[in-house]
């Protein structure tokens, strides 16, 4: 009997019992969100959500400048893996805000930028990130020379390095005059503008072939059926290949959205459960992590792709690497075996809660891998939700994604189990890599 027990073992260290794969579901979309709230203009808001309708707060006061007014957060993932705000700094003047943060929550002050017409006495509002097909990145803004009751312009300035530290002088984008809220995409090669007529309050669409013009409007008015009273439109896509556009109606103090295949013909508006009355001026950025790997579900264990020998374990409330064998003490292979199940912040992903501890979960923290009790929390269920990947050493080997932070993934560093931005390298694809095995314990 202690030989069939010990070859029992044996034949889980080295992976060779196959446990029945998970249905594979996704790549699936994160959809991230920065706003101002009707009680604050002063600090920001950060949610997120799995569908884009349904959002949580990740954290309230995320974010305060350390002067002025943080209105119109407009928020876009950069080149190099971090989040950049830019920002409305105050209802006159002409300076934009920019912040950054690595996780989305704990931000950063870098910069006030001067960028509008006519110093204190002009208005410089609602900046929005726009990145153009061809990897340029520009910030479209409104600015009027005589203040809040002047007339607004959507103007852009476009960085000039890869750091986000300098701009060239602000173009006026080719707009008629009392426009202001401009959110830019582009759809092969049409540029779509939907953006706010101050002298109407109605939320328009305008179309070119180019960034700077010249513009036509095929909507205008009351187009889209939708009222006037509108403003900060911000358009995000769909999991199934719609638009949704939402957009703040400041006269009745509550927010909507439609959405539209085409970007010519919206459906009509539908109220933003949750959030409605407290959000404001708002954009959505869309991330897709994972892919269609299937994950092995139920009570696993994680083997190192590059150091077989090892596997992930908790101690002292921290994730490592360590040596274990069917010969290592129970204690010790209990902290290395996990029950794999739907994520807990979103179903197409995963979640690994301890089998020796229940009710604690794997979640990054400070991008370390920890073991914490789940308390229910957005952050702490978007924190512990990972999606797998394809190993990124190849080999039938399995990586697991972020959920909330996309483009990180799980890796050993010195065999600590940290969160780190994927890189182009053999040691990060092999430090990443796991094969799930049966239970240890």
């Amino acid at each position: 009997m202690l030989a069939t027990v010990l070859t029992l073992f044996a034949a889980v260290a080295t992976g060779m019992l196959q446990p029945v794969p998970a249905h594979a579901a996704g790549p699936v979309p994160h959809y991230l969100m920065t706003a101002f709230t009707n009680s604050s203009e002063s600090n920001m808001y950060v949610y997120d959500s799995f569908n884009a309708t349904n959002y949580n707060l990740v954290r309230a006061n995320a974010y305060t400048p350390p002067s002025g007014l943080i209105r119109d957060p407009s928020v876009i993932r950069h080149t190099d893996g971090y989040y950049y705000l830019v920002y409305t700094t105050n209802w006159t003047g002409n300076t934009i805000g920019f912040a950054r943060s690595a996780d989305s929550v704990s931000w950063t002050f870098l910069r006030n930028v001067a960028v509008g017409l006519n110093g204190s006495t002009g208005s410089t509002w609602a900046p929005e990130w726009f990145k153009d097909s061809d990897g340029s990145v520009h910030v479209i803004f409104s600015a009027s020379t005589t203040g809040t009751a002047g007339q607004f312009r959507p103007y852009r300035i476009t960085a000039t390095n890869t750091a986000l530290s300098a701009w060239t002088a602000p173009v006026a984008l080719g707009i008629p005059a009392n426009y202001i809220d401009s959110f830019v995409v582009k759809v092969g090669g049409t540029y779509h503008n939907f953006l706010k007529n101050e002298t109407t309050k109605y939320i328009e669409h305008a179309t070119a072939t180019s960034l700077n013009g010249p513009w036509q409007f095929p909507g205008t008015g009351n187009w889209a059926g939708w009222g006037s009273g509108l403003e900060g439109p911000a358009l995000t896509r769909l999991a199934d290949g719609r638009w949704r556009l939402y957009f703040d109606n400041y006269t009745g103090g509550r927010y909507y959205y439609a959405d539209s295949s085409n970007l010519s013909s919206f459906g009509a508006k539908v109220e933003l459960a949750g959030l409605s009355g407290v959000a404001r001026h708002f954009t959505v950025l869309r991330e897709d992590v994972g892919d269609t790997t299937a994950v092995p579900t139920g009570n696993r264990s994680l083997r190192s792709a590059n150091f077989p020998d090892r596997y992930v374990r908790h101690r002292s409330g921290l994730a490592y690497i360590d040596p274990l064998s069917a010969t290592s003490p129970l204690a010790d292979r209990q902290s290395a075996t996990f029950t794999v199940a739907a994520g807990l912040a979103n179903s197409g992903c995963y979640s690994f809660q301890s089998v020796h501890t229940p009710g604690y979960y794997l979640r990054h923290y400070n991008m370390a891998l920890t073991l914490q009790r789940d308390d229910g929390s957005a952050i702490f269920k978007g924190d512990a939700t990972f999606c797998g990947r394809a190993g990124l050493a190849g080999g039938g080997a399995i990586s697991f994604e972020s959920y909330n932070l996309p483009g990180r993934y799980l890796r050993h560093y010195n065999y600590a189990m940290r969160l780190d931005l994927r890189e182009s390298t053999s040691v990060y694809a092999s430090d990443a890599s796991f094969t799930m095995t049966s239970p240890l314990a």
